[in-house]
């Protein structure tokens, strides 16, 4: 397949106040470029520490990009997927009507990830015991502001958010 200059890829992550969090998708954008002989590939955060979305797809609209492909960087479908990144990438379509863009799937099921998660696991086999660790207390990692603490919701409550829940 022909790469052009005029294509852009972006990898979209979720963002993590954890510095260094979005390394690992960094890499993978960096290898898209060696292996594949992509023109522009760019990694971002939907929140938290950046480099944002919106500046990003201006920089490769600024660096020539007329079709700009936005790969979800999640794992699962949920709530950014169907609703909060389609939005965003509507959003930049009305203010750049001459650039296309496109939004790809997310990571989701492969059978690459089953082997993945096997080898992960024979990895694990030699790790110590998780209560062996030193944690770095939540004071470490600030909230940016106006960001929400994560609040887990217990499956009870969570099956009231699911209409296709036969129990529901």
């Amino acid at each position: 397949m022909k790469r052009t200059s005029e294509e852009a890829i972006i990898l979209l992550g979720h963002g993590s106040r954890v510095s260094g969090a979005a390394q690992d998708m960094n890499r993978v954008g960096i290898r898209l470029k060696e292996k594949f002989g992509y023109a522009m590939v760019e990694t971002c955060s939907m929140s938290r520490l950046g480099p944002r979305f919106p500046e990003v797809f201006e920089r490769c609209v600024a660096q020539g990009a007329r079709k700009i492909i936005v790969i979800p960087y999640f794992l699962h479908s949920g709530l950014h997927l169907v609703l909060d990144i389609p939005q965003m990438l509507q959003e930049k379509g009305r203010e750049f009507p001459d650039v296309e863009i496109v939004l790809g799937k997310n990571l989701g099921f492969d059978e690459g990830l089953v082997d993945l998660v096997e080898r992960r696991i024979q990895e694990a086999l030699d790790f110590p015991d998780v209560r062996t660790q030193k944690l770095k207390g939540k004071d470490h990692y600030p909230l940016p502001p106006g960001e929400l603490e994560f609040v887990p919701l217990p499956p009870e409550r969570a099956t009231r958010y699911n209409p296709e829940d036969p129990h529901h």
